[in-house]
């Protein structure tokens, strides 16, 4: 018995010894990237906003609300009612003509999730592009839903400046990155962020890596200014060792404000009180959930911090493409159509892959509830 019992433990041993070594080598994969070290790591250190040995939110960030475990948390996403209630037919999409744009159009193209392509006053802009299929670094987990991925980088024009908000794989994609290089001029991202895109070859002199409140002219009067969000980074063990962000871009006739992830904080009225008003607000309003409120903003919130920011008309984001959260598909939008009805606050609803006038005003069509 003494034998059986000491076979099974070195059996368990073994297995345990297998897997910790198989992930070892399967996170050494160049698609997780590299942590900052060297000159970037000596410069990280002087932010203010990196303590002990990593980024620090402005409020104390928990990365799960009071009285939840992530036990709890795994057993309703595996084992619990599924309110998910993704779409069964394919997600009504468009899919417009990028390279023959003209140059005075003033548009924005929502490609799902937290992607999009922006032309204005003449420019390019991308922000947080995924168009491999997949949010995940396992390619069959995560994917998108079915009719969400109908651009690839082959449609889309040069790029003059590439937005990067922070490195999670449904915000900074690998392969979506490799085959975006010829085409970029320069990336804007937060501290760190470029140790990853050095390390898949791209040049230090096309990176702009900066810290919130840092300024950046990026010529023919446009400046960014990156500016805080709630939230966290990492894309394997180590989290926090590169900075999360969101943009204040302003351009000769507009200014934007590109929100990354984040949960609410009152960061949002002191960017309205010192950069706004806004023309426009892009803000994620998907993937929440009570557990985890503290990292993203529930509906309400969002509506609440585009009035703090000051802007003319809210775009919700972070929805619609992949399913993060225990929410149903179509949830976050209903929800943030009705507070923004309340609230008097315009929004703008574009379906996947349209061009979207940055001016529009005209009512939006719900098309999500057209979705099955």
């Amino acid at each position: 018995m003494r034998k059986f019992i000491k076979r099974i433990f070195m059996t368990i041993l073994i297995i345990i010894a297998v897997l910790a070594i198989g992930t070892v080598i399967f996170i050494q994969q160049p698609k997780f990237g590299k942590q900052p070290s060297g000159e970037r790591l000596e410069r990280i250190k002087q932010s203010p906003n990196y303590k002990d040995g990593k980024f620090q939110n402005l409020s104390n960030t928990p990365d799960l609300a009071e009285g939840t475990s992530y036990y709890t948390v795994m057993k309703d996403f595996f084992f619990g009612k599924d309110k998910r209630n993704t779409p069964q037919d394919s997600i009504p999409t468009k899919k417009e003509d990028l390279h023959n744009l003209s140059p005075d159009e003033n548009i924005i193209v929502w490609f799902g999730h937290s992607s999009y392509f922006i032309q204005v006053d003449g420019k390019t802009i991308l922000v947080d592009p995924v168009f491999s299929g997949s949010a995940s670094p396992v390619s069959f987990t995560t994917k998108a839903f079915k009719g969400s991925d109908a651009y690839t980088v082959d449609d889309l024009p040069k790029i003059d400046f590439l937005f990067i908000s922070h490195d999670h794989w449904d915000h900074l994609d690998y392969k979506t990155i490799l085959a975006l290089q010829p085409k970029v001029k320069k990336v804007i991202t937060g501290l760190g962020t470029a140790e990853h895109l050095e390390y898949w070859g791209y040049d230090t002199a096309t990176i702009e890596e900066k810290d919130w409140y840092d300024e950046v002219n990026l010529n023919d009067d446009f400046t960014v200014t990156l500016t805080p969000a709630r939230h966290f980074s990492g894309r394997g063990f180590s989290r926090n060792k590169a900075l999360w962000t969101s943009f204040v871009l302003q351009t000769p006739t507009m200014k934007l404000f590109l929100g990354g992830d984040s949960g609410y904080d009152y960061f949002f009225k002191e960017i309205g009180d010192t950069y706004g008003p806004f023309d426009l607000a892009i803000l994620e309003c998907g993937q929440y959930n009570e557990y985890w409120k503290y990292i993203h903003m529930m509906p309400q919130q969002v509506v609440k911090a585009a009035t703090e920011l000051k802007t003319k008309k809210l775009m919700p984001v972070h929805w619609g493409k992949f399913s993060l959260a225990l929410h149903a598909w179509g949830e976050p939008i209903k929800e943030i159509t009705q507070e923004a009805k309340k609230q008097n606050m315009p929004l703008l609803t574009p379906m996947i892959g349209e061009k979207t006038n940055l001016n529009n005003n005209e009512p939006q069509k719900e098309w999500w509830k057209e979705v099955n």
